[in-house]
């Protein structure tokens, strides 16, 4: 995995977007993350493990912690974007973590949802959208990686202080550590599944047992006595020997309940023949009681049916007299009809005539009638005048609809006037709106084509500026090369003269005797010339003459650059004049040029965005002139029809009034008039119909006296008055024939009963006692009881006792595998959680496992530790136990030095610095491997240099830089000012009042 890039926004104490260049830094191999203290140099680290798994490292995640910077502006939202290369792929994963933002609508801040969105890149495509989903792209990270959040920020990030703790901690503290990098959660599941499936298997072996105690209880229950009789089951679930105790305590139970049941079997055939004779006395006894007492209650009765006899006479004779009055009924109530029927309608007369005027309440149902129809003419002549009273009404409602569509009109007259009379004003406003939205278009066009050249000379005016400098410094990079150029060939040519001086020894040198001089040519050389001091050879002159060469061409180099500087200072300085020429401004100046222009335009283009609105509001005011001159118009036309429709309904209401007048009378009006005629005819209707209602009724009522009085005489009455007192209802009738009857019957059943025979001759018998038959009879029933049940008892504890043992037996048997399979997975638990006695070191499966990781990690750290301790220091694992703990943990250290060896917590803390680097670098060797293999291109070291000294740091700077191998780089993240002069390749966080920043230094 290498890091290219990261972009943090407004995170931890950044306020503002900062770059962090992992290829640049990548480039020297190992590189410095440097800063004061607080100024954010972890959280750089920290920006990357959010970016990779959405949160930061462990200890860094509070609870109700943000990651949002206090430095930043409330609209820059927090962001982490990460830039990497893993698994062979090229990737941007950016993210933002939940925050406030400010309402899009309104004061106030509302909650952002946390996003994150992945990216990857493809040579043919370019970069393309992945996923936004957390988990996705959590589990495509994780699974490319090979590592969760708490190994990568162990592994990658080298947090120096848990390694320090873990040098000292105890075996369960590195317990704790090495199973969250290495994972043996698996391990420690297969203690918990061994753990768990051994109490499953002792739940059973439990739970068999104590069904087999439960059959023991329920078959003591059963037992009762002979239960008590054997000795009890003292064993309890889980102990062996407990199902053959029960099964030998049942079978002794068993025995001892068919003895007993044997004996109740005779017990209850003797008492069986004490009841049967107990039962014949008894029945003996009751049925000479019944009969003596049947006697005697048949003699009361027969004295009791004289007594009433007389009342039974009474009553038939009363039942003959009401069923011959039956035969008048019918007339009598013919005869009361008739009379309800005359008094109602004499009745209906009375207030018939009670509503007529005094004159005509005696007149005869004739003199009625011809009233009647007098009046019906005359109402039937007044339909023509209610007809004109109708329409009268009729033209009133007209003239008040008139009335109100007047003064409708006038005042949409008025309101018409009122604002015709503005008109000019508000035609003349609206076009002076429109003039100065159109003048503010021209305005904003005219500026624009200023603002655009304004900002070009402000840019300018910028690169200007910074090309001065850029001159500047060129002219010194020139004078500086000149100067070199002038000392190198004054140092080539001091250097050729003397070369020259001594050129004779220099040829001389060459000379061989016997050959030619390449001089004079002779072939001896009596007085060869021979150096003197400060003789200069060929190959000096000549290095020193590639020197001023070197410096010539240096020389002309800078001129080039301070050429080309100047040409685009020069390009800058007039691009900055402008196209007119003006003088050259300063930013400021230019500034204030840009941003006045900006804002005139701003305001020019405000105001021309009004044009539309202005002509619209125009053309609008143009059309409500026309309507109001329409409408005013038109209003004019609807009161000149007005009046004249006006004038035709009072002619026709004067002519509807004359005929009205005429026809009403007296009366208010028409309507009034034929209401009083109405009910005059009703009345005199009514009281003529009620006049032969009376006369018919009376005529009915004699009748039906006729009729009642030729009834009674049949019936054998003197008067219908004596027939009316002895009429009985149906009801009365059956009450007085039941009476004869229950009489009657009794008689005869008294007479049936003393004619028995056996009832007399008991009666001459003595008294029975059947009560101490009775007695008797239920002490035999109550011994017979006892004894059944007893029989019962006994025969149903014989059945249960057998059921019950032999569901012991089976629960045994089954009992057997289970106990077996209980032994076995109790001894392969106790194994791997170390406490069996097999396991003679007392470990655990996963401290067994992760010791063989440690012992790993310890082998894998020793090699940088010896190079950092120049040989002395070696790492080693220890599986020995100390005290009662258990063993497989423990790590030592071994000193060259002394020979010896001891705990790792007893090193100086220069030494746990490079012990706990060494040992963290090892684990990240063996995390790595555990992974898959997976290849860490960029490695981080926090904090700790401190505590070292300059050889020290220099060993350990030297291990740290063969990590460089095969492309890997190392990122040391300290505050040590000794590491900034020897790590060249820096990156220095600056903390600052408005929020931090960062700062390459390559």
């Amino acid at each position: 995995m290498r890091l290219h890039r990261l972009s943090i926004t407004a995170f931890g104490p950044f306020g503002a977007t900062q770059e962090v260049d992992f290829d640049a830094l990548s480039s020297a191999g190992l590189f410095l993350l440097h800063g004061p203290t607080g100024a954010g140099k972890t959280s750089v680290l920290d920006a990357v493990c959010f970016a990779l798994y959405g949160a930061v490292p462990g200890a860094r995640q509070s609870p109700g912690a943000s990651l949002r910077s206090d430095h930043a502006p409330p609209g820059l939202p927090t962001e982490v974007q990460l830039e990497l290369t893993v698994g062979g792929r090229r990737l941007e994963v950016t993210r933002s973590p939940s925050q406030p933002r400010p309402k899009k609508r309104g004061e106030g801040f509302t909650m952002e949802k946390a996003q994150s969105r992945l990216r990857g890149y493809d040579p043919e495509r370019g970069w393309h959208a992945l996923s936004k989903s957390h988990q996705e792209i959590g589990e495509e990270l994780t699974q490319l990686i090979g590592m969760s959040r708490d190994q990568f920020c162990q592994v990658v990030l080298l947090p120096q202080g848990d390694f320090a703790r873990f040098l000292r901690a105890d075996a369960e503290a590195r317990g704790r550590l090495l199973g969250r990098l290495f994972d043996t959660r698996r391990f420690a599941a297969v203690e918990e599944r061994l753990a768990e499936l051994r109490r499953g298997a002792e739940a059973k072996v439990t739970a068999a047992d104590e069904r087999v105690l439960a059959l023991a209880q329920r078959t003591a229950q059963a037992a009762g006595p002979a239960g008590v009789e054997a000795a009890p089951v003292t064993a309890r679930p889980g102990e062996p020997g407990l199902a053959e105790a029960v099964l030998a305590w049942a079978a002794i139970a068993r025995s001892t309940a068919r003895e007993r049941l044997d004996t109740a079997h005779a017990a209850l055939a003797a008492a069986e023949g004490r009841q049967r004779a107990a039962r014949r006395a008894l029945e003996a006894e009751r049925e000479l009681a019944r009969l003596q007492q049947r006697y005697a209650e048949t003699l009361r009765r027969a004295e009791a049916l004289e007594e009433r006899r007389g009342e039974h006479d009474a009553c038939q004779e009363r039942l003959e007299r009401a069923r011959r009055a039956d035969r008048v009924a019918p007339a009598l109530e013919l005869r009361e009809e008739a009379e309800r029927a005359y008094r109602a309608a004499s009745d209906g007369l009375d207030r018939a005539r009670s509503l007529l005027s005094p004159e005509l309440r005696d007149a005869g149902a004739d003199r009625l009638a011809e009233l009647e129809r007098t009046f019906q003419q005359e109402l039937y002549a007044l339909d023509a005048a209610r007809e004109a009273e109708e329409r009268s009404a009729e033209i009133d409602g007209e003239r008040l609809r008139l009335n109100r569509e007047a003064r409708a009109d006038d005042e949409l007259i008025r309101d018409a006037d009122a604002w015709l009379a503005d008109w000019d004003t508000t035609r003349t406003a609206l076009k002076e709106r429109v003039d100065a939205s159109q003048e503010a278009a021209t305005r904003a066009e005219q500026l624009a084509g200023l603002l655009a050249p304004a900002r070009r000379r402000l840019d300018a005016a910028h690169r200007r500026d910074a090309l001065a400098a850029d001159v500047r410094q060129a002219e010194d990079r020139l004078t500086g090369a000149r100067e070199q150029e002038l000392d190198a060939r004054k140092s080539w040519l001091d250097l050729r003269e003397r070369r020259l001086r001594g050129i004779a020894a220099e040829l001389a040198s060459g000379l061989v005797a016997g050959e030619p001089c390449t001089v004079c040519g002779s072939a001896e050389h009596p007085a060869p010339a021979s150096p003197g001091d400060g003789h200069v050879d060929r190959a000096t002159e000549e290095r020193a003459l590639a020197a001023q060469r070197s410096a010539e061409e240096a020389r002309a180099h800078a001129e080039q650059q301070l050429g080309r500087v100047r040409e685009r200072h020069a390009a800058a300085e007039t691009e900055a004049r402008g196209d007119d020429g003006h003088t050259s401004l300063a930013v400021a100046e230019l500034q204030s040029l840009a941003d006045r222009l900006a804002d005139e335009h701003a305001e020019a283009h405000r105001l021309a965005a009004a044009t539309n609105p202005a002509r619209e509001a125009l053309a609008a005011a143009e059309r409500e002139h026309a309507e109001r001159l329409e409408q005013r118009q038109e209003a004019h036309g609807r009161m000149s029809a007005r009046t004249a429709a006006r004038e035709a309904l009072d002619a026709e209401q004067a002519r509807l009034e004359e005929r009205i007048a005429a026809a009403r009378g007296a009366s208010a009006s028409v309507a009034e008039h034929a209401d009083r005629l109405t009910r005059r005819v009703a009345r005199l209707a009514d009281a003529a119909t009620a006049v032969h209602a009376e006369q018919e009724a009376a005529r009915r009522r004699k009748e039906a006296d006729d009729r009642l009085s030729d009834a009674a005489f049949k019936a054998g009455f003197d008067t219908p008055e004596a027939a009316a007192a002895t009429l009985l209802g149906a009801a009365g009738q059956r009450e007085l024939q039941h009476r004869v009857d229950a009489w009657q019957a009794e008689a005869a059943a008294v007479a049936d009963r003393r004619a028995e025979r056996d009832a007399r001759e008991a009666a001459e018998s003595p008294a029975a006692r059947p009560e101490a038959a009775e007695s008797v009879h239920e002490t035999a029933e109550r011994l017979l009881r006892e004894a059944a049940s007893a029989r019962a008892a006994a025969r149903d504890r014989c059945a249960e006792l057998d059921r019950l043992s032999e569901q012991a037996a089976d629960e045994v048997r089954r009992l057997g595998p289970v106990r077996q399979e209980y032994e076995r997975i109790a001894r392969l638990a106790g194994l791997a959680a170390g406490t069996s006695a097999d396991n003679e070191r007392k470990m655990r499966l996963e401290s067994y496992v992760l010791a063989a990781r440690l012992e790993q990690v310890a082998a894998a750290a020793t090699a940088r530790l010896r190079r950092m301790s120049s040989g002395r220091y070696t790492l080693v694992h220890s599986d020995a136990r100390t005290g009662g703990r258990r063993a497989g943990l423990g790590l030592h250290v071994v000193d060259a030095w002394t020979g010896s060896e001891r705990d790792t917590a007893t090193l100086s803390g220069g030494e746990t610095f490079f012990a706990s680097l060494a040992l963290a670098l090892g684990l990240a060797d063996v995390v790595t491997e555990e992974a898959g293999g997976v290849r860490l291109d960029t490695l981080f070291i926090d904090e700790g240099f401190g505590s070292l000294d300059d050889q020290t740091l220099d060993e350990v700077l030297d291990v740290l830089d063969s990590l460089r191998e095969r492309d890997r780089s190392v990122g040391i993240v300290s505050h040590v000012a000794d590491l900034r002069r020897r790590i060249p390749a820096r990156l220095e966080v600056v903390k600052e009042r408005q929020g931090s920043s960062v700062r390459h230094r390559l």
